[in-house]
């Protein structure tokens, strides 16, 4: 502070002794004020409302390797739509594959960030009707569920194996696919499984109560074997201009566990 004031009363004399400009001083321009950081959209789930395509692609890269899943809007609108506006706002980036049970499910959509979690998993949408001709069959992608009606949200599991008579019927809480894996489903297969059943379902495995509450740090450090997503990205229009079969042809039943979401 004392050098402050001697530099000050060195520059009142220096004023004193300068004869006065013969025009009046331009106003100092405004500092422009910094512009507040963006909010990240998906903490507001409520805003991302987009209406998916017909069909789309989206193409996930792992730590695995690649693989390209074709929703159909018509099998589940709600859960296509819901699932392109995750993957459109990059929600499922370094999402961890949490629950792999081979030859039943891989499972994943719990946020690495708590806060984004915990964002949506109040963010339900409404079920949509189990159709007939659609399945639970080996590759189809699909919500997780506590059971409660019309409660999905953020939670998908993949088909490892044709699930149809575990998942198919309304009295199995009539889980409803909305897309299937085109390509890289050696991949999908591949994904670490060696942990089994979460410890929330009375297994070894991860609880979603911790990753809930603690990210994907509570993963990296106690299941370090596990493998994520990197990226997630909607495809060019022009790749997923050919449609897929609708149609499932049933398949012998398999091991079921339920519920697949906590």
């Amino acid at each position: 502070m004392k050098a402050f004031f001697v530099l000050l009363a060195a520059g009142a004399v220096m004023l004193a002794q300068t004869p006065p400009p013969a025009k009046s001083a331009q106003p100092a321009a405004k500092t422009a004020t910094p512009a507040a950081p963006a909010a990240n959209p998906l903490l507001h789930p409520e805003t991302l409302k987009g209406r998916a395509p017909d069909t789309f692609k989206a193409k996930f890269t792992t730590t695995k390797g690649d693989f390209v899943v074709e929703v159909h809007r018509a099998w589940s609108p709600n859960g296509a739509d819901r699932f392109y506006n995750l993957v459109k706002y990059h929600y499922f980036n370094n999402n961890a594959f949490f629950r792999v049970l081979p030859g039943f499910i891989a499972q994943f959509g719990m946020a690495p960030d708590p806060k984004v979690g915990a964002a949506w998993d109040n963010a339900t949408i409404k079920d949509d009707p189990v159709r007939p001709d659609i399945h639970n069959s080996k590759g189809t992608m699909v919500y997780a569920k506590p059971g409660a009606p019309n409660s999905r949200s953020n939670q998908i599991f993949i088909n490892l194996a044709d699930n149809n008579r575990s998942l198919d019927a309304p009295t199995q809480q009539g889980f409803t696919p909305f897309g299937e894996i085109t390509e890289g489903m050696d991949i999908v297969l591949s994904l670490y499984g060696g942990y089994g059943e979460g410890g929330d379902g009375g297994g070894h495995g991860p609880t979603q109560e911790r990753i809930g509450k603690e990210g994907k740090p509570y993963l990296d450090k106690n299941f370090p074997k596990l493998d994520s997503i990197k990226t997630a990205v909607i495809m060019p229009a022009d790749a997923a201009a050919t449609p897929a079969a609708a149609t499932k042809s049933p398949a012998p039943a398999v091991k079921s566990t339920a519920p697949v979401k906590k």
